[in-house]
């Protein structure tokens, strides 16, 4: 895809978001899932998501949503409170409003920020455990958000009692009962107004922040960076982390400095991605262009995206770090410096995540589990305390304390960040340095990932896939040694189809939400070797999908 001209820049008042045009459809619009199928509920790898304006996320879906959820929660007997958070999107706000009025109106807790206020992704799942931990009542958890979607987009997602989002056989209950209270036109929905919310006595305030913030010390080496006097500069992009880091910085005496302390829903201040719209993605150079601009003022700097459930690491001599990359060095780093996590604990990526973290896993001596794309799939290991890291190449991870149980099992940019200036503090390198090191020592990766336009035949082709479609033995000049339609970490269907040789691999699957396949490709020998694969994956996908 070629680069739009003003990628990196800020937009104009144009292209922003209409706000009274968003909230006013967000309301009114209705969604008819009879005739209009693609206006259906429907959670993918992180929840439902949509906009208004193309009726795929108004009050209808999310008033079904959240009484679906409380019926799920009353026919499993989850008893506690449920904690509920949102990010910075303009819908947000709407939806949790919505979400509030369902749930009061089904009997449920809810437990919101306190005086009001943004709660990230990985604050919900660690308050979730935490208080699961205690054993009193079992909690969940609701986080509205579309990650670094568009500021159009809306998002709500369902966190299950092991904190981690909800695995597809609640996902699938929950969508297909939400459909049905659609179908029936809400009638089975119950909502209070807001006075009568405000009366029931069920919303309960909840100090996120310092319940959060305290316990860092658990998972980070704070005292390390502080000793260290590591400058951090922070990008928050206007996301629901921006009042964590003053607590943080005074807490644990760290040198921290908000680049941008702006909120506001259009995220004017987000320069716009490859594609020219604003995407608040911190993996993205063009979307962290403020940042990388000033990061000769830092010895590390840090973006997030809204729900801070992702990270974007700039070192100063390098620029921003390639996502595949620091999975790499922070897998490496944790190893050789949680000394209290055994050496027979796993190491989760997924399956499209770079080949350099399987070589780095090797070289340890460590136990590797590769999964299918989603965090879903590193809940159960990460709550087990049997997993002790699970990355996705999207610039999300988590890892556990440093006594080997569970901190979050949902992808937190927070200690990400963090651990990038532990990383500094400790050995005196940066990240990309690093990373460099395991480049000397394993090869040096070439990698990709390309949308192919597909129709939605092609794509259900494409997600139904048995190995034994792929008959050729050579990709890209090199002997095929697998091709695999499951995961080998925990053999789970990947909706798709991975080819590996010895120095290359590509990955397809579909797309849940466009008419297009991803094509994920490596190689450890050249650009041009990369081309090849390029060239003959799309080959060998067309062959398969022609039958």
């Amino acid at each position: 895809m070629a680069i739009h001209p003003q990628a990196g820049q800020l937009a104009p008042h144009d292209l922003l978001v209409d706000l009274p045009e968003l909230m006013t459809a967000y309301f009114l619009k209705k969604p008819n899932i009879d005739i209009h199928p693609e206006q259906k509920v429907s959670f993918g790898t992180s929840g439902h998501r949509g906009s208004a304006l193309q009726t795929s996320f108004n009050e209808d879906h999310i008033l079904a949503i959240a009484q679906a959820i409380a019926e799920y929660r009353q026919e499993q007997k989850i008893d506690g409170p449920l904690y509920l958070g949102k990010d910075t999107h303009a819908l947000s706000e709407a939806a949790f409003q919505t979400v509030l009025s369902v749930l009061t109106a089904n009997g449920v807790r809810v437990r919101t920020q306190i005086n009001g206020g943004y709660t990230p992704t990985p604050v919900i799942s660690h308050a979730i455990l935490t208080h699961n931990k205690v054993g009193q009542d079992t909690s969940d958890g609701i986080v509205i958000t579309p990650s670094h979607n568009p500021p159009e987009d809306g998002g709500i997602k369902y966190n299950s009692i092991k904190g981690g989002p909800a695995d597809t056989d609640i996902t699938n209950w929950v969508a297909k009962r939400a459909n049905q209270l659609l179908s029936d036109n809400l009638t089975e929905v119950k909502r209070f107004s807001t006075d009568e919310m405000e009366a029931s006595g069920l919303i309960e305030s909840f100090d996120y922040i310092n319940h959060y913030v305290n316990d860092l010390e658990n998972v980070v080496d704070m005292a390390a960076i502080a000793k260290a006097k590591i400058r951090i500069g922070v990008d928050p992009m206007g996301g629901s982390g921006i009042h964590y880091w003053q607590p943080i910085a005074e807490k644990y005496g760290l040198d921290i400095s908000v680049v941008n302390t702006e909120v506001d829903p259009t995220f004017r201040f987000v320069p716009q991605d490859k594609d020219g719209r604003i995407r608040m993605d911190c993996s993205s150079p063009y979307s962290m262009q403020g940042l990388l601009k000033l990061k000769d003022d830092f010895d590390i700097a840090v973006g997030n995206d809204p729900d801070y459930d992702r990270h974007g690491i700039v070192c100063a001599q390098s620029g921003l770090m390639n996502p595949n990359a620091y999975l790499a060095v922070a897998i490496e780093y944790l190893s050789q410096h949680r000394t209290q996590w055994s050496q027979d604990i796993q190491l989760g990526k997924t399956l499209v995540s770079s080949g350099m973290i399987d070589r780095v896993v090797n070289g340890l001596g460590r136990k590797l589990c590769e999964v299918p794309v989603g965090f879903k799939w590193y809940v159960e290991g990460m709550y087990q305390g049997t997993m002790a890291f699970g990355g996705e190449e999207s610039a999300g991870a988590s890892f556990l304390r440093k006594d080997a149980t569970v901190w979050t099992t949902d992808k937190d940019g927070f200690i990400m960040a963090l651990l990038a200036a532990e990383i500094l503090a400790v050995t005196g390198k940066d990240p990309q340095s690093l990373y460099e090191e395991q480049v000397a020592k394993y090869g040096k990766p070439f990698y990709k990932r390309i949308d192919v336009a597909a129709t939605p035949a092609q794509k259900a082709i494409l997600g139904a896939l048995d190995a034994k479609d792929v008959t050729q033995t050579e990709l890209a000049s090199e002997t095929i040694v697998s091709a695999l339609t499951h995961a080998p970490g925990n053999g789970a269907a990947i909706g798709g189809l991975k080819v590996s040789t010895e120095n290359g691999w590509f990955a397809a699957r579909p797309s849940g939400t466009e008419n297009v396949y991803k094509i994920y490709l490596e190689s450890f020998i050249s650009e041009a070797h990369l081309d090849a694969l390029e060239v003959e994956a799309k080959a060998l996908v067309d062959s398969v999908l022609r039958g």
